[in-house]
């Protein structure tokens, strides 16, 4: 069955690659972003990697109509809607006293409501039907906020609230609709050359990082089993047991190394630093879905391989014991 998906954030990093994996299987594809190169680029991508069609939307998420009227075009092409993907983000690295209220307004229209909106947007096409998938990308900072990244931590932690609340009215009202949010690890996508950042150096995911296509394989996987969440990568298991567990410890040691964690060696000048909180960076130049750190990007996560084959390991598991007590059995005694 040809699929028919929407994806935000379409033009570079995560939705990029998530946009690329579809496009391999052959589905029909909406894509969202602002800007024109980027989008442009992830479209001849999609196309030359197999999708059945493909639809471009120079939108801002942050505009609630304009999301609708994407979705509405979309289904109105395809004759329906299978998954709905919400990646678009932004997002300001600085002390929290150094973001000003304005930033703190964008970035939360952006990553919080833009994901409503595209779940509302989805949702007016998936209860009639009675089916659908829609998938969050979310992270670790859903859980565990750090420094330096006030207002993005806020407005993941803003999505998982919304997901739960809204998870219990699907299996009430519409069950056959499914709701899961994909926790990621750093991941090096171009996000970390264009956030808008008030530090001395270069901004960089916090190490270990992935490179976007595990994130996409981990979306992917979602969208088609459902899961309630999916944690990617051994460090968001990590920062969730912690801050579990030791959230006091985990403060100090984030006061301690969160800083330098978030930064290169690189200095940066930020007379000459452009960001995309307000505008797009790939209006005029496509920056693909990689970022700038692909030498130490792990392409693969053990802990997302053993996530997403539990039946395979329990079966493994129940055979091993299996095996064992008859050894045991066989033993002259």
């Amino acid at each position: 069955m040809t699929r028919t998906v929407m994806i935000t954030g379409a033009s570079a990093g995560v939705g990029r690659a998530v946009a690329r994996a579809y496009a391999e299987q052959g589905a029909r594809l909406g894509l969202i972003a602002r800007g024109a190169a980027g989008l442009s680029g992830a479209e001849r991508d999609c196309r030359e990697r197999g999708a059945a069609d493909v639809r471009a939307y120079q939108v801002d998420v942050a505009d609630a109509g304009a999301v609708q009227q994407a979705a509405d075009d979309l289904v109105h092409h395809s004759g329906g809607l299978d998954v709905w993907v919400n990646d678009a983000m932004v997002s300001v690295f600085a002390p929290t006293w150094e973001i000003t209220a304005a930033e703190f307004r964008r970035v939360t229209e952006v990553n919080y409501l833009g994901t409503v909106h595209g779940t509302l947007a989805a949702l007016h096409h998936m209860r009639p039907r009675g089916r659908g998938a829609i998938v969050q990308v979310g992270s670790a900072l859903a859980y565990r906020g750090i420094p330096l990244q006030s207002a993005y931590c806020a407005s993941k932690h803003a999505i998982q609230g919304f997901n739960d609340s809204l998870r219990a009215e699907l299996l009430h009202d519409s069950p056959g609709v499914k709701l899961s949010m994909v926790q990621l690890p750093a991941v090096n996508t171009p996000q970390f050359s264009w956030v808008r950042t008030r530090l001395p150096r270069h901004p960089q995911p916090v190490p270990p990082m992935f490179a976007p296509e595990v994130a996409a394989r981990a979306v992917l996987w979602a969208a088609e089993h459902n899961p309630r969440e999916l944690n990617v990568g051994g460090p968001t298991w990590q920062a969730r047991v912690a801050n579990t567990l030791f959230p006091g410890l985990l403060d100090r040691k984030l006061a301690r190394d969160g800083y330098d964690s978030q930064q290169t060696d690189t200095p940066i000048d930020p007379a000459t630093w452009r960001d995309n909180l307000d505008r797009p960076r790939d209006e005029h130049t496509d920056h693909g879905a990689d970022g700038v750190f692909p030498d130490r990007a792990r392409t693969r996560s053990a802990a997302l391989w053993v996530s997403t084959h539990k039946p395979v390991l329990s079966s493994a598991g129940v055979l091993t014991v299996v095996l064992a007590a008859a050894g045991l059995a066989r033993r002259p005694r």
